[in-house]
């Protein structure tokens, strides 16, 4: 795997994370301000969940790493090997 599609799959990777953390400990607010959207979460912690979304990616991202580096699942193979 080369640096730019080491990138662009940690990219990825933690993107897709993201989005499976974000809903962890949210709580809506009893009584929302006004002008507030009432589905708004309240105090939603977002550094720290880029913090948790970071180190989840980098540990998916070091497997997958491992995966295609050791040749377990190679792509270029696949598509050597495709029908078309």
């Amino acid at each position: 795997m080369t640096w730019f599609e080491s990138i662009v799959a940690f990219f990825l990777i933690w993107w897709l994370t993201l989005f499976c953390v974000l809903p962890w400990g949210v709580r809506r607010s009893e009584a929302p301000e006004e002008g507030h959207d009432p589905g708004a979460p309240e105090g939603p912690r977002l550094w720290r969940k880029a913090l948790v979304t970071t180190a989840v990616a980098a540990v998916i991202w070091g497997v997958v790493f491992l995966v295609v580096d050791s040749g377990v699942i190679s792509f270029r193979d696949m598509v050597e090997r495709a029908p078309y």
